[in-house]
């Protein structure tokens, strides 16, 4: 549930009248797609991380519930931490082929490995 800010008004800046309710734009969930359609991505990254390592796996389109579900998922499998926000799944470390044999067995049949 998103939180509603002041500053997401549309075509109104102030009112006087107290029962007035202001306009924001919602934003919709996007729906999941099945697991043999989504196109993930899976990359070690180290940037903005003080030179420790971590697993990226990019490109889900879905709710942010089913995202956090797949992650719990995966750091569960792998042993580690991570988080899963914004589309992207971090995991902790270089776990980069587990991660991807892990998302295959799942169903997710068009994921790709990226990078070096």
């Amino acid at each position: 549930m998103a939180k509603k800010n002041k500053f997401n008004r549309i075509n109104i800046v102030y009112s006087t009248n107290p029962d007035h309710e202001y306009e924001s734009e919602e934003e919709e969930e996007a729906e999941t797609l099945e697991a043999n359609k989504q196109q993930l991505k899976v990359l070690r990254d180290r940037k903005k991380r003080r030179g420790k390592t971590a697993t990226l796996v990019e490109g889900f389109v879905g709710s942010e519930d089913d995202l956090k579900e797949l992650g719990k998922t995966l750091k569960s499998k792998c042993g580690v931490g991570g988080s899963a926000k914004d589309g992207i799944i971090i995991i902790q470390g270089d776990l980069k082929e587990k991660v991807y044999n892990l998302l295959k067995d799942m169903g997710y049949t068009k994921t790709k490995m990226s990078g070096g």
